[in-house]
């Protein structure tokens, strides 16, 4: 009886020798275990971070796409081949142009009662409120909004007012109606009523009182002004001029007649409306015949 000695392990061959060696070989390292160093090797990390960038760099063209379709409506057709929601999605990229910032826009306008404006009047913390709006973003909004501001008021300069006189409403719309706190402004005309300059004169509560006419008189002497156009906001909303209103606007009359400057208009801005105009209602031409007595007199 011939003894039989121990078989010989057999290895598979081919494919499914391969296949069978790897399983054996995660066996052996588990599940979890770091790759050999072929494995992890400059070839293969190479080959990773290629299979990353290049997914990314899809995810990217598409968005991109997206946001210079905008951008070649915009200058096709100007601000009216776009939406509210394009226009604010264009500004939100300027802080984050990585980032899809379609969303975070319509949020925005949700939350602002669909009011473009009254979105770029908010603050930066009412703004980063919505979800995906962060310091960049808020940066971005006001950034736009100070360099409107700044366009609308030079531009006025030079200008005469009568010929002017709905680019200088627009121009205290915007730069008034999303202000919280009263502030007085004064729109310096020389002789021929050309924009000589705007000037902040006074903030907080308006009164008689608190506005002080040696200010606004020295502001006027300092630019050789011959007339000037009073206008202040009313963070409430509502433009209709109170009794506090008229009295100071006949105080500021009566100073300014004295150093032979016309006081010609007080305006009132508030909310969306075009600005209460008080030569408009025939309250200058009230005031004028109210004072004519003490300019005489004095």
């Amino acid at each position: 009886m011939t003894s039989k000695g121990p078989k010989s392990k057999v290895h598979p061959t081919g494919t499914d020798g391969e296949l069978q060696d790897a399983a054996n070989d995660t066996g052996r390292r588990g599940l979890f275990a770091q790759p050999s160093p072929a494995e992890s090797g400059p070839a293969a990390q190479e080959t990773a971070i290629l299979d990353r960038s290049s997914g990314a760099g899809r995810q990217q063209h598409k968005g991109e796409g997206h946001r210079q379709r905008l951008r070649d409506r915009f200058l096709a057709h100007g601000a009216d081949g776009l939406t509210d929601s394009d226009m604010l999605e264009l500004l939100l990229t300027m802080g984050t142009p990585r980032r899809d910032c379609k969303q975070p826009a319509r949020e925005l306008l949700a939350r602002f009662e669909g009011s473009l404006s009254r979105v770029l009047d908010a603050s930066q913390a009412e703004l980063e409120q919505v979800k995906g709006v962060g310091a960049k973003n808020s940066f971005a909004i006001h950034f736009v909004q100070a360099v409107a501001r700044r366009y609308l008021r030079q531009r006025l300069i030079g200008k005469e007012y009568l010929r002017s006189s709905r680019e200088v409403g627009d121009y205290l719309l915007h730069a008034m109606r999303g202000l919280s706190r009263e502030t007085l402004v004064a729109i310096l005309l020389d002789a021929s009523y050309g924009i000589l300059a705007v000037e902040e004169v006074a903030t907080g509560t308006l009164t008689a009182a608190s506005v002080h006419p040696r200010e606004l008189v020295k502001l006027t002497m300092e630019r050789h002004a011959a007339a000037v156009i009073l206008a202040h906001n009313h963070p409430s909303g509502n433009t209709s001029p109170s009794q506090q209103d008229r009295r100071l606007t006949r105080h500021l009359y009566l100073a300014l007649a004295l150093c032979e400057v016309q006081l010609l208009d007080h305006c009132i801005v508030g909310g969306e409306q075009r600005p209460y105009s008080f030569a408009d209602h025939g309250l200058m031409e009230e005031i004028r015949r109210d004072c004519q007595p003490i300019i005489q007199g004095g």
